[in-house]
């Protein structure tokens, strides 16, 4: 219950207006599919379209999702017209500010059909459905459609672009994308193509003088009059909407001259660049503002870390953190007062502070897909070590020990990617292999220890080719360890390396430091024999103590590694 309980109050920490306004736009983008879908039913038939409507109405009008779609509708609206207030600064990306221009302008675009469909219903108990809907579109006025056309577009637009800004950092996407991308295109199309089949049949159809008695009644349409009344409050709403954004867009040019007139305040670089600005203006506005590179994977919506600065000096003069801003920080692990996120800092007086990340990083990051930004997930590392290289090193000459090295580096390297792993960095003699990226936890350990047992055997085949030249033959230690690890690109411009940072990481390179005290060929974790799957008797089990825990960690010491690859595989055909 307490676990639970810290969980929620966690999440509400982390909920700010962005991810209030998220939730609501899922919902809304649900609908929207739901209404598509029920439009493509046109490519089969009109009867299909009125068939599929009834469960599209079924689903929507009971009253729990009823109340749950216009409360949605109501947030988002009302979030989007704050966002045109509260933002300072518009020189982002364009698709940013062109998915703002698309949400503002749906209320616009939907008010005639909304008042004409559900008002209409409510004030005078017509009955349009498909049949009355497309006759108004395809025969009474042409103008409807393209409007309709219009709404369509902007809707799907504004919504797929919400979703790419939501999903595009999390694991899946990079598998997902093509998926998402295919249904992001089939699906509009469809409807569209849906909508012109059921309006060419409504319209062959309205020649028929029985049906347009059966279809244009005045319980199904309604008269003139009432068409008229609807239309007034159409154009009222509507003007009335336009001229809320024109209030809010005066609101901001009052705001803009207060805070012209409230002061300016400087903004230190610590790289001896200083800018101006108006009190208000975020950090992150600030550098987009006067054009200096400021690193921002997440675009300032405060989903990511790498805005992060240090403030130099006095940081208790600054604003308090909000829960956003707080729950990011504290999902880093960073307790320093002193460092705040960009994106979210609104200082009131002048602030001198250095970036922790540098925009050479993110621009760097952008341009290489989702997998290569900043992002958590489960990886297995795997730790090798060449042992006595030093004494190797002492008794040749450079070129053959850089030789015989490589040779050890490269038999491991293919050991590793026959087993599906990653090789990702050599330091020295030794070098980190990763599994995991494009596998299930269970695989990725599974792959680790047949990596094991392979590299063990690798290792024989290259010692007994060199035989002739090694007075001993090469040794080596293995440490295995899975966890959760940030994975993404780390360095400084052109020297940017694509790795993985974390705890789980380290204990896999002590592990393989301990393989030389425990006189083993490979340690791999407990965590990582019991994701394997393997049986709790499979491997010698110990109790060491890892530097930089208090607690003392389980592990299985492996004498032989190439029991390794067999042992996995006869587990595999038990379970089997």
């Amino acid at each position: 219950m307490a676990t639970a309980l810290a969980r929620f109050s966690e999440l509400f920490r982390g909920t700010g207006i962005r991810q209030i306004r998220l939730v609501c736009g899922v919902i809304l983008f649900a609908y929207v599919v739901s209404h598509f879908l029920n439009h493509a039913l046109g490519n089969i038939s009109v009867e299909a379209m009125q068939a599929g409507v009834y469960y599209h109405v079924l689903f929507w009008q009971f009253l729990p999702v009823t109340i749950a779609f216009y409360t949605a509708a109501l947030v988002h609206a009302g979030l989007g017209v704050f966002a045109l207030y509260q933002r300072r600064q518009f020189r982002w990306k364009t698709v940013e500010p062109l998915q703002l221009v698309l949400g503002l302008s749906i209320p616009a675009l939907v008010m005639a059909h909304l008042i004409g469909v559900r008002l209409a219903e409510t004030l005078y108990g017509h009955e349009k459905l498909y049949p009355q809907e497309l006759y108004l579109f395809f025969v009474a006025s042409s103008a409807r459609l393209w409007q309709m056309t219009i709404l369509l577009v902007v809707a799907w637009v504004h919504g797929c672009i919400g979703l790419y800004f939501w999903l595009r950092m999390k694991p899946f996407f990079q598998r997902a994308a093509p998926w998402l991308l295919s249904a992001a295109v089939l699906i509009p199309t469809l409807a569209m193509l849906g909508i012109y089949q059921g309006g060419r049949s409504v319209a062959a159809d309205s020649d028929d003088a029985d049906w347009r008695a059966a279809n244009l009644t005045q319980r199904q349409v309604g008269t003139v009059a009432q068409e008229h009344t609807l239309a007034r409050i159409t154009g009222g709403l509507t003007f009335g909407y336009l001229g809320l954004l024109g209030i809010v867009l005066l609101a901001r040019g009052v705001r803009g001259l207060r805070e012209r007139r409230g002061g300016m305040i400087a903004l230190s670089y610590g790289n001896g660049k200083t800018v101006r600005v108006p009190k208000g203006l975020s950090v992150l506005e600030a550098s987009l503002r006067h054009n200096v590179p400021h690193a921002s994977v997440c675009g300032g919506r405060a989903r990511c870390s790498t805005c992060r600065i240090r403030v130099i000096g006095d940081h208790g003069v600054l604003p308090e953190p909000s829960q956003r801003e707080a729950f990011v920080l504290a999902r880093v692990g960073t307790t320093d007062p002193s460092i705040r996120l960009a994106c979210q800092l609104r200082p009131t007086c002048d602030l001198s502070f250095f970036q922790l990340f540098t925009p050479h990083t993110t621009a760097s990051t952008e341009g290489s897909g989702p997998a290569r930004i900043g992002q958590e997930r489960y990886l297995v590392s795997l730790f090798v070590d060449m042992r006595g290289s030093t004494q190797l090193a002492e008794k040749r000459l450079p070129f053959d020990t850089v030789f015989i090295v490589n040779r050890f580096l490269g038999a491991v390297s293919q050991a590793v990617i026959e087993n599906g792993g990653q090789p990702n960095q050599f330091v020295g003699d030794g070098m980190l292999a990763l599994f995991g990226l494009s596998a299930n936890p269970q695989t990725a350990c599974r792959q680790a220890l047949r990596a094991a047992g392979s590299i063990a055997s690798h290792v024989d085949e290259l010692n007994e080719l060199l035989s002739h030249d090694l007075r001993q033959p090469i040794r080596f230690g293995i440490g295995i360890h899975g966890g959760e690890v940030i994975i993404g690109d780390i360095g400084y411009r052109d020297h940017i390396v694509f790795t993985a940072l974390g705890d789980a990481v380290n204990v896999a390179a002590r592990l393989q430091d301990m393989t030389k005290t425990l006189a083993c060929e490979a340690i791999a974790s407990d965590e990582v024999r019991l994701t394997a799957g393997l049986a709790e008797d499979a491997l010698p089990q110990q109790e060491v103590a890892i530097r930089g825990r208090d607690e003392p960690m389980t592990v299985r010491v492996i004498t032989d590694a190439r029991q390794l690859a067999g042992l996995v595989d006869r587990d595999e055909r038990a379970a089997a």
